[in-house]
């Protein structure tokens, strides 16, 4: 399984062109290394999802059930703008137009991990998001999460 660890800056071109920092690149598979899903994110950012961690995610959502409107709208939502995207022979990716403005994306990025998946923001608004978190908010976001019932097969604290 892919684990991503960083955050790394750079710079988007006219053509909505980034570079994949050495950082990320290193830490993905041999194989597929070059390919990729990019979507909206739940926040005003994006995620680049490598195939290895798309393809479940995918696979999940395909057996979700049809009749039920809930679904149909979520898949909707969830693969509007979802797309492939493969790192050129300069190490580069390109950003469809639509997922930029979604983003607001300036020419200034970051990419973040996320798990099995990278967040692309706006430098601003990235460094705006973390301004608005203290230190006490963090830390009763952080004992909500972490005290919440652990999943199935995890051992309870």
């Amino acid at each position: 399984m892919i684990q991503f660890l960083g955050e790394y800056e750079s710079t988007i071109d006219a053509k909505g062109r980034f570079l994949l920092p050495a950082g990320f690149k290193k830490q993905l598979p041999e194989t597929g290394s070059g390919q990729f899903v990019i979507n909206r994110g739940f926040e005003k950012c994006l995620t680049l999802y490598p195939i290895q961690s798309w393809q479940p995610i995918f696979e999940q959502i395909s057996t979700l059930n049809d009749f039920d409107p809930k679904v149909r709208e979520f898949r909707r939502y969830f693969f509007n703008g979802a797309t492939h995207v493969e790192l050129d022979t300069a190490g580069r990716l390109l950003i469809p137009k639509n997922l930029v403005e979604h983003a607001s994306l300036q020419k200034d990025i970051v990419l973040v991990s996320a798990l099995n998946k990278i967040e692309i923001w706006d430098k601003v608004k990235y460094q705006q998001f973390f301004d608005s978190y203290t230190s006490d908010s963090f830390s009763t976001l952080a004992n909500e999460v972490m005290n919440k019932p652990s999943s199935p097969g995890m051992s309870e604290k």
